[in-house]
């Protein structure tokens, strides 16, 4: 049903894609386009706050941008405090007067985990406060490997990468589209 909901959004890309990762894919789910409609994110996040309600959850934090809806819809269902970190002068940081108080158990939501780079930058955040991170909540999980912290998703995709040095995309010359938003040298 997710995956039906992201192709009808138009969430679910097909193309030549540079991630954030450095490596290219053929599909990218460009999960704000899903967001863009607050009953059909509930209703695909109501499944990720299936599968978290029974955790010791005291807030959820959201890593900028993808994460800050999912934080905010999770927050709502669940009936949690939900805020966010971002980058300043491109390093994670948590801003805005937001706190995290020692011993807090902290969620972190993000829209994709692929390489948990973004949920690992805010966990550094987290634990320099105090706080103790339980997992990672998103709509999709399409990691690579093992991150070493829980994964909670609404749908898990398995993406094709390829190294750019080794791209059939750019063999075939289909442009290459940076859709992410995080800054990084090729």
């Amino acid at each position: 049903m997710s995956v039906e909901i992201l192709k009808e959004t138009g969430a679910l890309l097909e193309g030549h894609f540079l991630l954030s990762s450095g490596l290219h894919s053929n599909r990218y789910a460009q999960n704000a386009k899903l967001l863009q409609y607050p009953d059909k994110a509930a209703q695909v996040l109501s499944m990720v706050a299936e599968k978290v309600k029974d955790l010791d959850i005291d807030v959820l934090v959201g890593p900028a941008m993808g994460g800050i809806i999912v934080a905010y819809e999770l927050g709502r269902q669940l009936g949690k405090r939900a805020i966010f970190t971002e980058r300043e002068n491109n390093v994670m940081t948590l801003r805005r007067g937001f706190e995290i108080h020692k011993g807090e158990k902290v969620l972190i939501t993000e829209d994709v985990v692929t390489t948990g780079k973004s949920s690992f930058e805010s966990v550094k955040v987290i634990e320099e406060m105090g706080g103790e991170v339980i997992g990672i909540a998103c709509i999709v999980d399409r990691s690579v490997k093992e991150i070493g912290l829980p994964v909670y998703s609404a749908m898990r995709l398995d993406i094709q990468t390829y190294e750019p040095d080794n791209c059939p995309l750019c063999r075939q010359g289909i442009p290459l589209v940076k859709p992410g938003s995080r800054k990084f040298s090729k």
